[in-house]
């Protein structure tokens, strides 16, 4: 588990502030495969890949529930064997803690689920 996943997300006013891009270069280093997508508004990215369908399933309603119960929610785009998460804030328009902490606890929810399937 790491230091972002162990934390929660706090309420996001419109008006907080986005993170410096300085420091979500920092934050991306403690998260695996993530990529920042600046086109527009800046995301946070990623595709997981699964085994088969049923799994994708399995993964994105374990998302679902990650989402509603730090209340923050991602774009989540299902296919055959893939997951794409992409993690943003609404209210402000780019990337908050809130984005990083939510993927960081993606990465252990697919670590988990992985390890379950494996056994």
């Amino acid at each position: 588990m790491t230091e972002l996943s162990r934390q929660s997300c706090v309420a996001c006013e419109i008006g907080a502030p986005l993170v410096p891009h300085d420091q979500q270069l920092e934050l991306l280093k403690n998260l695996d495969g993530w990529m920042i997508d600046h086109s527009n508004i800046s995301k946070l990215s990623k595709v997981f890949k699964l085994n088969n369908y049923e799994q994708s399933i399995k993964f994105t309603n374990l998302i679902a529930e990650l989402a509603e119960s730090e209340d923050h929610h991602p774009k989540i785009t299902l296919e055959w064997g893939k997951v794409n998460i992409e993690w943003w804030s609404h209210k402000i328009k780019g990337l908050h803690m809130n984005d990083f902490i939510c993927a960081a606890k993606s990465d252990e929810i697919y670590k988990r689920l992985n390890l379950k399937l494996s056994s």
